[in-house]
């Protein structure tokens, strides 16, 4: 079987478990908010807990845990989890901005005109995350990759 290696790493699996849970978890804390159920969320961006956060902190935590800390390996999963959490709560978030202008712009333009603003597909404007939605993500990654090693050692 070829992906038995994959399967059998400790690492890969607390990255799918806590990408898995982020998405599962933003469906109740999104109704607590907003009593709405929002079943979008399971494949979308953004919301609480960041999944971009959850993962990348997962992988490198666990390589922390087992190639060591004090590694190469582990400063360059950390290099890499600082890049991914800095863009999601920076220039994803600022896109999402940009996308609520253009949105609001639109319908201000088409308002009254002979073409309605339906017409028109709006722009996706929940792409980044905010600080506390990252710090969310980078708990969770944290305690998945711990439950791992604990499992897993």
């Amino acid at each position: 079987m070829p992906f038995t290696g994959i399967f059998n790493n400790p690492v890969f699996i607390a990255c799918i478990v806590a990408s898995l849970l982020a998405q599962i978890l933003k469906l109740p804390l999104e109704y607590l908010r907003t009593k709405k159920w929002d079943w979008s969320l399971i494949f979308g961006t953004g919301g609480m807990p960041s999944s971009h956060s959850a993962v990348v902190t997962a992988a490198a935590a666990g390589v922390g845990h087992y190639v060591g800390f004090d590694t190469p390996m582990f400063g360059l999963a950390f290099a890499i989890a600082t890049v991914v959490v800095y863009d999601a709560t920076n220039i994803r978030r600022q896109a999402g901005f940009h996308a609520q202008q253009i949105n609001r712009i639109i319908e201000e333009i088409f308002a009254g005109k002979s073409k309605p603003a339906e017409e028109f597909k709006e722009l996706r404007e929940v792409l980044g995350h905010s600080p506390g939605e990252a710090v969310g993500g980078i708990i969770l990654g944290i305690i998945i990759s711990w439950v791992t090693w604990q499992i897993w050692p």
